[in-house]
């Protein structure tokens, strides 16, 4: 089974968001689709939503406290008025724009997987690393699980190579086939792919033997676009 995810970043409304899943869990139901399907949603546009059992709603970040005073954050508090029991962890936006540090990043995991939360974690390294060669990217991604607990039963890995994403270049089927057999030896845990995911490659990236689905940003915020995705990998 693939596990085919959505992460809508900085993007759609409340309402939108709420159409996008009435029409994606419509598909879901209608196309009989077995595939996990996740879809992470601004913290504004959570809710509480009528859907199939396999598409699960998550939270793309959240503070690792129930409630208190931390301006602009999200706890636990907000997480299960709606019954979220999913979130994002080390998206490399939130290391590398937002300057979050692998200290901080573990406190966040190990919280939420003290309270049971699937978590995709997400690992990946800059251009300057990929450059040096396949030793010294797994050296730097496995710097990444510093203080992870890479037993944890709900643990969902994300391979996303940080300049692969948003930028319309996708890492050639070696690249990613190399890297996922990798740490696919040292962590026995589903493990997606992520960096210019579209709905043309989809099918192809997901085929690969060691990956298990992908976690995909640009190319699916359009509904219509993430139901061809859907479509292009339910097979797989």
């Amino acid at each position: 089974m693939a596990i085919i995810a959505s992460n809508f970043k900085t993007n759609h409304t409340r309402k939108s968001t709420a159409a996008f899943i009435k029409e994606i869990d419509s598909f879901i139901k209608s196309n009989s689709i077995k595939n996990e399907i996740m879809i992470f949603p601004t913290a504004t546009s959570l809710d509480s939503f009528e859907i199939s059992e396999n598409l699960k709603i998550g939270v793309q970040n959240a503070y690792p406290v129930e409630k208190g005073s931390f301006t602009g954050e999200i706890g636990t508090q907000q997480l299960d008025e709606f019954g979220i029991k999913t979130i994002l962890i080390g998206h490399s936006e939130r290391r590398h724009i937002l300057k979050e540090t692998q200290k901080q990043i573990a406190e966040k995991y190990n919280f939420y997987k003290e309270l049971g939360y699937t978590i995709v974690y997400c690992i990946g390294e800059p251009l300057e690393v990929k450059k040096l060669g396949l030793e010294k990217t797994l050296e730097y991604l496995y710097e990444q699980f510093e203080n992870i607990d890479t037993n944890y039963e709900n643990l969902i890995l994300a391979y996303e190579p940080v300049w692969a994403i948003g930028t319309g270049v996708s890492a050639t089927n070696e690249d990613i086939k190399a890297v996922h057999e990798a740490i696919k030896k040292k962590i026995d845990k589903p493990l997606l792919y992520g960096g210019s995911v579209k709905v043309e490659n989809v099918k192809e990236i997901c085929s690969i033997n060691s990956v298990d689905g992908a976690l995909i940003g640009t190319a699916s915020w359009v509904a219509e676009d993430f139901k061809q995705i859907i479509e292009n990998t339910k097979d797989l």
